[in-house]
């Protein structure tokens, strides 16, 4: 992009219609997401900062700049005054170039060097998805939702069951020291020469076990 007096202007423009867009007459204004306008310049228009070649914009408070209104971002960069100081920010910059340069309508098989890339690789399924139409986006959504909601739906399912299992533990466990309590009372209650009949009423436990505990 070559930078004229107007251009500023220009993507101003764009990117408030970008935003405007997202909002019909029946979804609310807290679903609007952020816009992001990236702009590459093909000239120095900043000569007063040689050694910054980004600057980043947003809606700021004039007296408070660190208070901001989240919604539009701007970003200009100067191509020209970009230089790659490693072997990583060089084989970025080509990867960037390349995306700019070799995706668009037209392009029907990707380079695996863009493929393998993670951020050229989430840049170029932004790309897809904005190139569906409306009606293929829902369906592409809608895909997802549901993919989501029977991994939510197993998530759950598995949880509940090891709740229910936790929940049938404890009560097996509480039985079973109900169980040996009772017992335990019975034996001291022989002890002492009570009758059995007597130790069945008190305990709930049948004559039959508690004469066992006598052998």
């Amino acid at each position: 992009m070559l930078w004229t007096e107007a251009f500023k202007q220009r993507v101003l423009f764009n990117a408030s219609k970008a935003f405007v867009r997202q909002l019909d007459k029946k979804r609310k204004y807290e679903f609007l997401q952020p816009v992001y306008s990236l702009n590459l310049v093909n000239e120095i228009f900043m000569k007063e900062y040689p050694d910054e070649f980004i600057h980043n914009y947003n809606v700021v408070h004039e007296l408070h700049s660190d208070e901001i209104i989240d919604g539009l971002h701007f970003t200009f960069v100067e191509l020209p005054k970009f230089q790659a100081h490693s072997i990583r920010e060089k084989k970025m910059a080509v990867l960037w170039l390349r995306f700019l340069t070799e995706i668009d309508e037209q392009t029907k098989e990707v380079p695996q060097e863009l493929l393998d890339n993670p951020e050229t690789s989430k840049a170029l399924k932004t790309v897809e998805e904005s190139a569906m139409s409306k009606d293929e986006l829902l369906a592409y959504e809608d895909f997802w939702d549901k993919l989501g909601a029977e991994r939510l739906l197993f998530v759950d399912s598995n949880k509940r069951s090891m709740e229910e299992g936790r929940a049938e533990g404890r009560k097996e466990g509480l039985a079973e020291g109900v169980a040996k309590g009772r017992a335990e009372v019975a034996r001291n209650l022989l002890n002492m020469g009570i009758s059995v009949e007597d130790i069945s009423k008190a305990t709930g436990i049948s004559k039959d076990e508690i004469e066992r505990y006598s052998c």
